[in-house]
């Protein structure tokens, strides 16, 4: 596998986790519906909807924040040949890092189990940036 290739397996592997959390909230949806804690009209107008799958709904929304700094920073890295094995490592630990957070988020949701996962996806993500800085500025 080049290097180019092994760039793009990372992001690959983050919108299979998005494709599963969309797959989860419909699940969640229709079964507070089937056990009537939710009536269909809450989830078309955005009211109150129960927590089983509101978590699920916020964690979704969360892989559309600071993952998208994951995208730009990796295609950035491929397009000005910055990406190296150090590079494609990072991209994989941050995905692994969103793994763990998304499965904490729809589980027990406890934000001190929650929160160091986001700060190292964070610091991985920082650290990203910084390579590319550095390369930029010495190539």
């Amino acid at each position: 596998m080049s290097p180019t290739e092994a760039t793009i397996w990372p992001m690959i592997a983050h919108v299979a986790l998005v494709f599963c959390l969309y797959l989860l909230l419909s699940f969640r949806r229709v079964g507070a519906v089937k056990d009537g804690s939710a009536r269909v009209e809450q989830f078309r107008e955005n009211r109150e909807e129960p927590t089983e799958s509101l978590v699920v709904k916020n964690c979704l929304a969360n892989q559309f924040e600071l993952p998208v700094l994951f995208y730009a920073v990796s295609i950035l890295l491929y397009l000005v040949d910055a990406d190296n094995p150090v590079t494609v490592a990072g991209g994989w630990l941050f995905v692994a890092l969103r793994y763990a957070h998304a499965y904490v988020h729809v589980t027990s949701n406890r934000i001190r189990h929650r929160r160091p996962l986001f700060i190292a996806g964070l610091a991985v993500v920082g650290l990203l940036w910084i390579w590319l800085g550095v390369w930029l500025a010495f190539t």
